[in-house]
């Protein structure tokens, strides 16, 4: 916006000075070959009448006049016979000069000879130069202080909106905090107050939220703890098998129950973007949840590796605790499809502006059909050992990486498996 404005103002400046400079510059020009012809015109005809006299005082006239001619300008008098003598006074420009020729005609009419002026146009020229250079240098500094004064205005004119955009900037961050500086004309200052007030409302609505989630995450925690608990009580205190079976059935519909929970209160979270996005090694993320995964994963048989890591540590702009949720979700889901003995390859690369993480699994992978329905919530896949998700995993996933401005794709593995790219927005610092 502010390159238009200096652009406009500029073009303004550029058009009233062609309007007022230009006709000037025509005018002089015209006025001066104007003066340059009547100048050559009036000397030829006066030389052409001395000529036309046939006395000796005449012609010594002419002698001496077309001497002091040549001394006081650049042109040059030459005497024509009658018989190249025109029959009318002309005029020429060309071939460098103006070129003046006038009869001279005796008493009785008889054309007796001719006087022909060439004055060079070179001095002309120059002039000429002169007054079209000067216009223009003139034109071009009027023109580049219109640029540095239009550059001013424009900044000055378009600080409020630098500052609303940056607030949004802000806020699209997750700072509910910002707010708009009431600045700049009456249409800006009624735009900050509205906005500034839509944040507070916003920040009172997100606060509220907060309370919720934190309220529900205790109230309904804490009985499906209890219940789970009491679950596991009755089951060590029951010896009748078909009991013990309907209360290992009740059990696990208590930990599905719990995960659909969670996982519930983290799309909650996610979508109340209580933090803001920070720069984060994902290196030591990466390593710090496979060490919590690798013990679970020795009890299958499932192999977790780690590599195509670059040389540094890259950093990533993400929430925290937003990774760890991310790759916990998806970890879980890879071992959940993972045959045994079959290894689960975890790979960070760098790619210019993102980083891109990708999980790939050796399971069954999933029809194109089951992948444009995997991150929907509640939907779910049906995993080797038989059990089912909660449906809200990938959708998790989906949430947490799209809040932090990257996004999430699944892909055929090179072993028939399923990859999960996670392209997260690389970090302006570098890391160590």
């Amino acid at each position: 916006m502010i390159r238009q404005l200096i652009v406009s103002y500029v073009l303004l400046v550029a058009g009233a000075l062609a309007a007022f400079t230009v006709p000037v510059a025509f005018t002089l020009t015209a006025q001066l070959r104007g003066d340059t012809e009547h100048s050559v015109r009036r000397e030829v005809a006066a030389m052409a009448l001395l000529l036309s006299d046939d006395s000796a005082d005449s012609r010594a006239a002419l002698i001496r006049m077309s001497e002091r001619y040549a001394e006081e300008t650049p042109g040059t008098m030459k005497v024509l016979p009658a018989a190249k003598a025109p029959a009318r006074a002309t005029e020429h420009w060309g071939g460098g000069a103006l070129t003046a020729t006038a009869p001279a005609k005796a008493a009785d009419g008889r054309v007796v000879g001719a006087v022909q002026i060439k004055y060079p146009t070179s001095d002309l020229t120059s002039r000429l130069w002169q007054i079209w250079g000067f216009r223009a240098i003139l034109a071009v500094a009027v023109l580049a202080v219109a640029a540095g004064l239009g550059a001013i205005v424009a900044r000055r004119l378009t600080r409020p909106l630098r500052q609303l955009n940056d607030m949004a900037s802000k806020f699209s961050d997750g700072d509910l905090t910002a707010r708009s500086p009431v600045t700049g004309p009456s249409e800006t200052q009624t735009l900050a107050r509205t906005l500034n007030q839509g944040a507070e409302r916003l920040d009172t609505l997100v606060a509220a939220q907060r309370i919720f989630v934190a309220d529900a995450s205790h109230q309904l925690r804490t009985p499906l703890t209890a219940l789970r608990l009491s679950l596991d009580n009755i089951a060590d205190g029951v010896d009748d098998e078909f009991v013990r079976e309907d209360v290992e059935q009740a059990t696990a519909e208590v930990v599905r129950m719990s995960r659909l929970v969670n996982g519930l209160l983290v799309l909650a979270r996610a979508e109340a973007k209580v933090t803001a996005a920070e720069a984060l090694s994902l290196h030591d993320v990466v390593a710090e949840r496979l060490s919590v995964w690798r013990p679970a994963a020795d009890e299958r048989g499932v192999t977790i590796a780690l590599g195509g890591v670059a040389d540094g540590r890259p950093l990533v702009l993400a929430s925290p605790g937003h990774l760890d949720q991310v790759l916990d979700n998806v970890l879980s889901n890879a071992l959940e499809v993972s045959p045994d003995g079959a290894t689960i390859t975890v790979r960070v690369e760098p790619r210019g502006d993102e980083v891109v993480l990708s999980v790939l699994d050796e399971g069954p992978g999933m029809s194109d059909a089951e992948k444009s329905r995997a991150f929907d919530r509640f939907w779910r896949g049906q995993g080797l050992t038989g059990r089912s998700g909660s449906g809200l995993g990938l959708a998790v996933v989906k949430q947490l990486v799209t809040d932090d401005g990257g996004n999430v794709a699944l892909k055929d593995a090179p072993k028939g498996g399923l990859c999960v790219a996670i392209s997260l927005r690389a970090s302006q610092r570098s890391g160590g």
